[in-house]
């Protein structure tokens, strides 16, 4: 067989193209329903695609071009929490949670990427089905990875006191009992500098982290919760933080936070809107919403070690700090 040169192949292409011209009809390449044509049999092929993620032992059904994927059925390439799996949750060590838990976010956060993607395809009218089947994966191990975790809470030591606590969840609280040693704290202190909440303590250069990170940002989430459930009257750590919101309000409105003000003046740019807040010798709204979540998830810590020493210990706690030497008198007690 004579192979054709690319000047002959050329030749060829422009009498092709001459022959459609002289009918009148679009080249096939631009015709629509070609077009149409080529993106039904694409989306198709991502079904089959899927079919054989989702039905392994059914490969047959990928020649079926008239079955359908539905969303529901993607649980099935996740292997289900089975009975051998909840008791492998039971007796997860501290160390297996906390990595769950780093999981968990990783996999809500592949989530809502893929399903961002997903959303922006659809406005655009583009085929999505695969980043669609990424998304009920990554929506359905997060779900997994949660249930995991609260089998590993209902039977901790602390659970049931943790499941009264509204605004954390089994997550929050399979990491917050994963990353602290009761018998390594034997007053509230060592947890609140564990985690970061002690403001004396200072990450030097060249110096080890004082505190433990992910702790830290487990806290941190912890003040997020109470602070979206403060509306709810039965959350009592979120009301905690309304009442201390407004405290540091009216404080920093009547100069009380001017010195610190005057410190933290120099870190900032004279463009940005807390420079501005600062040079009137107040704090930003922001770092005022900070100071109020940080209390009221010192004071939920507080609670939680107090329970959990009388519980482990079978006594009562050291009173905190501020009460035992600084001459404080209200103490506040725990809502369970």
């Amino acid at each position: 067989m004579k192979i054709k040169t690319t000047s002959e192949s050329t030749n060829v292409l422009e009498t092709f193209k001459r022959i459609w011209r002289e009918l009148g009809q679009p080249y096939p390449w631009k015709d629509p329903k070609v077009l149409a044509e080529r993106r039904r049999i694409a989306a198709l092929d991502r079904e089959r695609i899927e079919l054989r993620f989702m039905h392994p032992e059914n490969e047959y059904l990928v020649d079926q071009p008239e079955t359908k994927v539905r969303k529901q059925n993607a649980t099935r390439t996740v292997q289900k929490l089975t009975k051998d799996l909840k008791i492998a949750a039971i007796t997860l060590t501290d160390h297996e949670a906390r990595f769950l838990v780093d999981y968990y976010y990783i996999a809500q956060e592949d989530r809502k990427r893929s399903s961002n993607q997903v959303r922006a395809l659809d406005d655009s009218n583009e085929p999505n089905a695969v980043v669609n089947w990424l998304a009920n994966q990554a929506e359905t191990l997060e779900g997994r990875v949660k249930r995991a975790l609260d089998v590993y809470t209902n039977n901790h030591v602390m659970g049931a006191w943790m499941c009264q606590i509204v605004g954390i969840g089994p997550v929050l609280s399979a990491g917050l009992l994963a990353h602290i040693d009761i018998e390594k704290a034997p007053t509230v202190g060592h947890i609140w500098r564990y985690a970061g909440l002690d403001p004396t303590s200072k990450w030097e250069k060249g110096e080890k982290r004082p505190w433990n990170a992910s702790l830290k940002t487990l806290c941190w989430k912890a003040g997020q919760s109470f602070m979206k459930f403060s509306g709810r009257d039965d959350c009592y750590y979120g009301n905690i933080y309304k009442e201390r919101k407004t405290y540091e309000i009216a404080r920093n409105e009547r100069g009380g936070n001017k010195e610190l003000a005057d410190t933290l003046i120099t870190k900032y740019s004279k463009t940005t809107e807390a420079y501005k807040h600062l040079s009137n010798g107040v704090l930003p709204p922001a770092q005022i919403d900070a100071r109020a979540r940080r209390y009221a998830v010192k004071l939920f810590l507080s609670h939680l070690h107090g329970a959990w020493y009388e519980t482990h210990f079978g006594t009562k706690p050291p009173l905190p700090y501020p009460i035992a030497h600084m001459g404080h008198v209200h103490f506040i007690p725990s809502p369970v």
